[in-house]
């Protein structure tokens, strides 16, 4: 039973830096048809996150205003024509905004159940990350074995996601990192090779350590003038995965290059997907990679915790250059279970 009618929850006060979240106080919301209440016990930051507080991306129609795309708790109320979940199931959701809340109503078909062996703060850590990388790499770009994926921003919530499953599928990881701290991280997550974008050239070294041969896939977190070096480090046939822009949104591409190699390059953002779409993803996941992170192939994250009412500092770590790894906030019921 809810005890309250009304949450904490992080508001947007305006666009701007990390100090424009703050705690209001407010309705719990109900969980309308198709839909399951959750009792919210961590949340993960993600960079959509970032750009919605600087009022660079903003909520598609219908979404919710408040930040925060990704979630874990338990099911604290079932709306109408809900049969697969019941009151206290421990469950991870995809959701679409208002994940920096003590609750938040999700549609039931992104919703999956907490991995056994990972605690509901470890699970917080999941959705987003592993909704996108198995709509795009996997589902879209037909992701193999055997393939080489070099995997820019490798030691990032997507990088190190992209990392996990290119390996679950037999694929062959690279990860392109900016230190050394980053490097060892992307290793210990299951890169066969690190590239330092830094000190390399990434597209001599992906050529060297692919003999000759080029990445298949690529996954570009930078866009700008990365872009047309990914063309030059792909192979022929390959595909170029767009996920975020950076190194900028404007690039200039040789195209007589794209079509010589006969390169797919696709884009998408996940937020603005239809709830059919999101439930096709996580249905999914539930087949291909659920299974693999209860027995332990895919290993959890470097994870970082504030309190949900410490999402301004969580921000701001989140922007820090020396980031890696995931961030999570956890709600006093959170917090509660992990002691």
């Amino acid at each position: 039973m809810i005890a309250s009618k009304q949450m904490i929850t992080i508001a947007i006060a305006a666009p701007g830096g990390p100090e424009m979240l703050q705690p209001v106080r407010q309705a719990i919301p109900t969980a309308g048809p198709g839909e399951v209440l959750i009792q919210v016990a961590a949340a993960g930051l993600n960079a959509p996150d970032l750009g919605q507080r600087r009022g660079t991306y903003a909520p598609p129609p219908g979404a919710s205003p408040l930040p925060g795309l990704e979630v874990s708790g338990v099911i604290a109320a079932r709306g109408d024509g809900i049969t697969g979940f019941a009151v206290g199931d421990r469950v991870v959701a995809l959701t679409n905004g208002g994940g920096y809340a003590e609750y938040v109503a999700v549609p039931a078909g992104q919703v999956l159940r907490a991995p056994r062996g990972w605690s509901l703060v470890e699970a917080a850590t999941l959705p987003e990350t592993y909704f996108t990388i198995e709509q795009t790499l996997v589902m879209r770009a037909g992701l193999t074995a055997g393939m080489f994926v070099l995997i820019h921003g490798g030691a990032g919530g997507i990088g190190g996601t992209a990392i996990q499953v290119s390996r679950l599928h037999g694929a062959r990881p690279i990860a392109v990192v900016s230190s050394l701290e980053k490097a060892d991280y992307a290793l210990h997550l299951g890169a066969e090779a690190v590239i330092r974008h830094d000190t390399d050239d990434f597209v001599a070294r992906t050529m060297a350590l692919t003999g000759e041969h080029g990445a298949d896939r690529v996954i570009d977190m930078v866009a700008g003038e990365n872009l047309d070096r990914n063309i030059n480090a792909s192979a022929r046939l390959g595909h170029i995965v767009l996920l975020a822009t950076a190194g900028g949104a404007r690039a200039e591409i040789n195209a007589a290059r794209l079509m010589m190699k006969q390169l797919t390059l696709s884009g998408s953002t996940l937020r603005p997907q239809t709830s059919e779409t999101k439930a096709a993803i996580a249905s999914s996941l539930a087949t291909s990679v659920w299974p693999a992170l209860a027995d332990g192939r895919i290993r959890q994250p470097r994870i970082q915790h504030f309190a949900l009412a410490d999402a301004s500092a969580a921000h701001s770590a989140l922007e820090k250059r020396e980031n890696y790894g995931k961030i999570v906030l956890v709600t006093d019921y959170g917090r509660d279970q992990s002691n």
